[in-house]
């Protein structure tokens, strides 16, 4: 049995349209084409053309001929999922550090390029083989860290005592 599913609370926020506060996680649910095209539209705007990796008959080979690499957010463990399935974390690796292709990350594409992502905020909705990612730098970034609030109420852990 194959499922893929997105289960949301509630269709709507306070104060937000129906499914506003869920859009991002609907558009990364269904696909891939509509996130290509953000970001082709915007390097597009700066001069760069964009291929997606999901795009390509050969993965690895689309690697080896980026003259710069860019890998954007989403949820972290389905994009380590993508990365394994792919085959192209060494390749990558092996692009950035040995071969000095410009590689740059936002949001989950942030979370990859560490050693693991062992500190994601994200829900682990698919597994990957490994937490251990593409080791461009030798720790560990969660993009996403909020330094406490002193003047909240909320007694859960902190961000500061799980990293």
């Amino acid at each position: 049995m194959k499922r893929r599913l997105l289960l949301v609370s509630n269709s709507t926020l306070h104060g937000g349209g129906y499914l506003e506060h869920c859009q991002q996680q609907i558009k990364d649910f269904f696909g891939q084409d509509g996130y290509a095209k953000t970001a082709r539209d915007k390097f597009k705007s700066l001069g760069y053309e964009v291929d997606s990796i999901h795009e390509s008959s050969d993965p690895v080979e689309a690697v080896r001929k980026a003259q710069g690499i860019f890998i954007g957010g989403g949820n972290t463990f389905r994009l380590l999922k993508s990365l394994y399935d792919n085959k192209v974390l060494s390749e990558i690796n092996k692009r950035v550090l040995q071969d000095g292709v410009p590689y740059m990350g936002s949001s989950a594409g942030t979370n990859v390029a560490t050693v693991s992502i062992n500190t994601t905020n994200d829900m682990p909705i698919v597994y990957p083989p490994s937490f251990t990612a593409i080791g461009l730098v030798p720790f560990n970034i969660n993009p996403h860290f909020l330094d406490t609030d002193p003047n909240s109420r909320h007694m859960g852990g902190e961000a500061n005592n799980r990293i």
